[in-house]
């Protein structure tokens, strides 16, 4: 089974393709990279992470460095308590939405953000070569330090302007919505309960008894949540809420049962965002998402006369042109979204709070909000593949003649009113096909002769 690095980290299978040596050994590496000072763990809930949380604590006491872990959390919870504390650097265990016998890290620099390409090639450069710069084995015992990380990621969002300008938290307390959770029994598990309660709530959990132990398919696709959308049914809720194991992606479920398609989730909360932009105190209202997000993004921020700029996919990739930007907020059709006034990192507790707002002050339900959005249809389709793309890239190339190619992050191929996208995805063996237009059948059209490029 693979071992996969890329700019999101390092996942692999865990019987065959995960030991011991290589989760030490690139442990070792970060030690080495990482300017000094404690290193903050966390981890998504799965029952390997507990074998892997014990090799790493191990391994970075007794090379001199304290550890802050923080348990079982959201991915986004360990970036925001590295950049707000002394942190050195962060590790998160997490395969993200792979399947139970998948598992990994993702590193996180001192600023609370994944490292970027070049960070990554240094910190490889370490791993592959064993050179790293290590004091000897101590004897002294350094401390591991259990720190409640959840409390401190749902203050930062309880003091977004949006709640500490307005009087939307009373109104969200008064409204008491009703609100089914998934969270696969993960990392989201207490933390997405927890904001809701405090936001005024009525909370069902349905899968969050955080053993790790998923219940379906973890990816939050509408395939994989045919459970939550009957209980949003049955016990008539406003609203249902998924995320991925280390609750960084976010995906909705109407009033009425029926999935809001992922990319929309970051429509929702740029409209959330840029509609009340004043709440915000910047001039500078300008938008990121990567080159696979939907066009709707556009159109919304073209509303409200903001410029919307593209990054290749990966959240380092988006960030960083969050900040070359001076971006009021960006993310990723996956269902990511990123705020900086909170901190740099896919955060899906902080998608909830401005899909929330949004419902609150429009004094809309869920459906009606998203039928006032714009409207595209994608498609999207995946196969397993290693290798070199460029022979695909080039039958691409001749089948659409007649589109504008960018070739940034795979290719992507525009049309006037669509669009379709080649890439290898990050995270697992597979290629990507995306295909998107006003009108399904297009959509349809181009995809198939996308697909027929293989």
């Amino acid at each position: 089974m693979p071992f996969i690095r890329s700019i999101s980290g390092i996942r692999a299978t865990i019987e065959d393709s995960f030991s011991e040596e290589i989760i030490k050994n690139y442990v070792l590496g970060f030690i080495s990279y990482l300017p000094p000072g404690p290193i903050t763990l966390g981890r998504d809930g799965r029952p390997s992470g507990t074998y892997i949380e014990k090799i790493i604590t191990d391994t970075i006491t007794s090379y001199g460095r304290d550890v802050y872990n923080l348990g079982i959390v959201p991915t986004p919870t360990i970036q925001l308590f590295v950049e707000k504390t002394d942190s050195a650097g962060g590790i998160a265990i997490t395969a993200s939405h792979n399947p139970a016998q998948w598992n990994g890290m993702k590193f996180i620099n001192n600023n609370g953000v994944f490292l970027d390409k070049e960070e990554n090639n240094k910190f490889w450069e370490i791993v592959d070569n064993g050179s790293f710069t290590l004091p000897g084995i101590s004897n002294k015992k350094n401390k591991i330090q259990y720190e409640n990380g959840i409390d401190k990621h749902i203050n930062s969002i309880l003091e977004l302007p949006i709640f500490t300008d307005t009087d939307s938290k009373e109104k969200l307390i008064i409204r008491n919505f009703k609100v089914i959770v998934d969270a696969v029994n993960a990392s989201g598990s207490i933390a997405v309960p927890k904001l809701l309660e405090k936001l005024g709530c009525d909370i069902i959990p349905l899968y969050c008894d955080g053993t790790g132990i998923f219940p379906h398919t973890p990816e939050p696709l509408p395939e994989n949540l045919t459970e939550l959308a009957k209980a949003v049914k049955n016990h008539n809720a406003d609203i249902g809420i998924a995320v991925d194991p280390d609750a960084d992606r976010l995906v909705l479920i109407d009033e009425k049962g029926i999935p809001v398609f992922e990319e929309y989730t970051i429509v929702l909360a740029v409209e959330a965002v840029l509609g009340s932009r004043k709440l915000f105190k910047t001039n500078d209202s300008s938008v990121v998402i990567n080159y696979s997000t939907t066009r709707a993004v556009e159109d919304i921020a073209l509303k409200y006369n903001a410029k919307c700029y593209r990054s290749a996919v990966g959240e380092i990739n988006v960030v960083k042109k969050m900040k070359e930007t001076k971006a009021i907020i960006g993310g990723e059709g996956s269902g990511g979204v990123i705020l900086p006034i909170c901190h740099y990192g896919r955060d899906s507790l902080v998608g909830i709070a401005l899909v929330l707002y949004l419902m609150i002050t429009s004094n809309q339900k869920l459906s009606q909000i998203v039928k006032s959005l714009p409207h595209y249809e994608m498609k999207k389709y995946k196969k397993q593949f290693t290798g070199s793309i460029e022979t695909i890239i080039n039958a691409l190339l001749k089948e659409f003649p007649n589109g504008t190619p960018n070739f940034e992050d795979g290719i992507k191929i525009e049309f006037e009113k669509s669009w379709l996208q080649l890439r290898v995805s990050n995270t697992e063996p597979i290629v990507r096909i995306i295909a998107e237009s006003p009108a399904k059948a297009e959509t349809e059209v181009l995809l198939k002769r996308a697909i027929n490029c293989l």
